[in-house]
């Protein structure tokens, strides 16, 4: 890991904060799901936190995120309330779609998160409208649309990088690779070993990170937004990273190795990797990274509670927010 700008400790530590938030969010949600307390599907981003963070952390609060069936971690990432997050994984009233979303479709427009969504590279065109209206308003906004290595094979995925290519839209494309379309492995359902190679059908640009290692990410992400501001069109962004759970909580994965998620977890963990930085260069010690996962811990425990004291939805709202 390399750090090749200047950073204070302040972000360092902000960064290694929204990191240990949503493995705390993700590892409790699982646990819940699993004793049968949080219903519906939940689909973990656990691994893949360096990215999540590392992109969303060279955005602003103004700019656009559209995510996945997989978004927790994003929506934390750019800056989304963990108490109305969980309330929503439960169902209940306080939860950011009112309970009516679930773990898949959470949003929030203040934010510019513009929705988690279960449909494969669903996210990717609406992402792509964004930029357009930031385009013909003049704005400097970026979007950005996260989806997997699978959604790069969905027509959605070709027809908004011609659109933005054409328009030279501000909207970068982050593609989470982490190696499975569900249980596909990419070798299998795709006949090229980067998908940032895609990028050259659409003559738009592309840059490949490592999705383990946060300050690759957020560097090589600060730069990709800088151009995208500047009116240089879009960016195809691929994040090499690897899911540690199956394609959902529960899903007993029998269709990689076993010894393939245990080698991740040991060697790349994108947490243990940002410890082991920041110790190293003296910006934090053991206790006080120690003292944030116990602060991070305590925090979903407390949006637990405070998802269980929440009140269900009523009946009669039930067509509310259906029709516009």
């Amino acid at each position: 890991m390399e750090c090749k700008i200047k950073i204070e400790k302040g972000k360092h530590l902000e960064l290694f904060t929204l990191m240990n938030r949503i493995r705390m969010f993700e590892q409790i949600a699982e646990e819940l799901f699993l004793h049968g307390e949080v219903p519906g599907f939940l689909h973990s981003s656990i691994g893949q936190e360096a990215s999540a963070v590392g992109v969303c952390a060279a955005i602003g609060n103004d700019d656009y995120m559209a995510t996945t069936h997989r978004g927790h971690g994003h929506v934390v990432a750019k800056g989304g309330d963990v108490n109305r997050m969980m309330a929503e994984l439960y169902g209940k009233v306080t939860g950011y779609c009112r309970g009516k979303g679930g773990s898949m479709h959470i949003s929030c427009r203040e934010l510019g998160i513009l929705g988690a969504n279960g449909i494969v590279a669903g996210g990717i065109p609406i992402t792509t409208g964004a930029a357009l209206s930031a385009k013909m308003r003049g704005t400097d906004q970026v979007a950005v649309s996260f989806f997997g290595d699978g959604a790069s094979d969905e027509g959605a995925f070709h027809e908004s990088l011609n659109i933005a290519s054409i328009y030279k839209l501000p909207v970068l494309f982050v593609c989470e690779n982490n190696h499975y379309a569900e249980s596909n492995p990419q070798a299998k359902h795709q006949n090229i070993k980067d998908v940032a190679v895609r990028a050259k059908a659409y003559n738009i640009d592309s840059v490949i990170a490592d999705g383990t290692d946060i300050m690759d990410v957020y560097q090589k992400t600060l730069t990709a937004v800088e151009q995208l501001r500047k009116g240089n069109g879009p960016i195809l962004m691929e994040n090499k990273c690897y899911r540690w759970s199956g394609h959902y909580v529960g899903d007993p994965a029998v269709y990689r190795p076993k010894e393939e998620p245990l080698e991740w977890k040991t060697n790349r963990d994108p947490i243990k990797l940002y410890a082991g930085f920041l110790r190293d260069n003296k910006i934090a010690d053991s206790k006080e990274l120690e003292a944030i996962a116990e602060q991070e811990t305590k925090r979903i425990w407390d949006a637990v509670e405070f998802a269980r004291n929440s009140d269900d939805p009523d009946l009669t709202v039930a067509l509310e927010d259906v029709y516009a």
